[in-house]
């Protein structure tokens, strides 16, 4: 099985988050992408096949699988384009249908999805006190003008934004505690923001769900979250641009386009970088 590294939504030729995608006639069992996936060891793996005009794609994270992935739609988007040109390619997920569009500029390649519906709710306060201990917050280091909140956009994660971002540079917290409340909850990710301005937030993505500590870069937290402004009436000018990952040494670059429509798809784009030989054959 020819397993393509391609890092997501990079800083140019730097930084990003890492994914494997497998593009093959037919996917897998679930047993053997779940293999994969573990000895591939990014934050997830995509799995792609031809179906019906269109591409299944199953997405796994070392430890389980999740219903959707925001970077490694983009590296999917990437090795789709390279193999077969400029497009838009229809996805057929676990639970929903979307798209991803692939484009090359001269070297660079550059992909933009389009995520599932989104949705947003307030988090308890019960939910958002036991977060803020994990982490060891107070109350006091939240951003009181975006309230915690569940938020989906092809999968349910916790946003927590806070007021600094020295609060932000300063995140840490146990994995395995992390683990245990992120699964009975249903939480994939959970996402940490500062806003620097209306339009440009600096995130960071605790992913312990699947097992891993941060993720670099987050497409579907961002889509998620740009869907949570729109909800909030936020004054986003139609556009976010997220800056993720510099704090762990992996800058990452993503932009959200939101249009007005409540609960509308959020368009999520970004660079990809060809991360081995393989993938430049692609």
């Amino acid at each position: 099985m020819d397993v393509l590294r391609i890092a997501a939504f990079s800083d140019g030729n730097r930084g990003g988050n890492p994914a494997g995608v497998v593009i093959g006639e037919a996917l897998p069992d679930a047993a053997e992408m779940q293999r994969v996936a573990a000895e591939v060891g990014f934050s997830e793996t995509a799995f792609a096949a031809p179906e019906g005009g269109g591409w299944r794609v199953r997405y796994f994270s070392p430890e389980s699988e999740v219903p959707f992935c925001g970077h490694a739609t983009i590296a999917l988007g990437a090795a789709l384009v390279r193999r077969f040109g400029n497009g838009v390619f229809s996805l057929i997920l676990n639970q929903a249908n979307i798209t991803v569009e692939g484009f090359c500029d001269g070297a660079n390649v550059a992909a933009a999805l389009q995520s599932p519906p989104t949705h947003s709710r307030p988090a308890s306060s019960e939910l958002a006190g036991e977060a803020l201990a994990l982490f060891g917050y107070q109350p006091g280091d939240l951003d009181p003008a975006i309230p915690p909140a569940l938020i989906h956009g092809g999968a349910d994660h916790l946003v927590l934004a806070l007021k600094s971002r020295e609060a932000l540079a300063a995140m840490a917290y146990d994995l395995k505690q992390g683990q245990s409340f992120m699964r009975r909850e249903g939480l994939v990710t959970i996402l940490l923001a500062y806003a620097e301005t209306p339009r440009l937030f600096h995130t960071r993505n605790p992913f312990a769900s699947g097992g891993v500590y941060e993720d670099p870069a987050t497409g579907a937290a961002t889509a998620a979250f740009a869907g949570y402004l729109r909800d909030l009436g936020w004054p986003h000018g139609g556009a976010i641009d997220i800056i993720q990952g510099e704090d762990m040494g992996m800058r990452s670059r993503l932009h959200a386009d939101i249009p007005p429509t409540p609960g509308s798809s959020i368009r999520v784009s970004g660079t990809a970088r060809l991360m081995d030989a393989r993938a430049e054959a692609a």
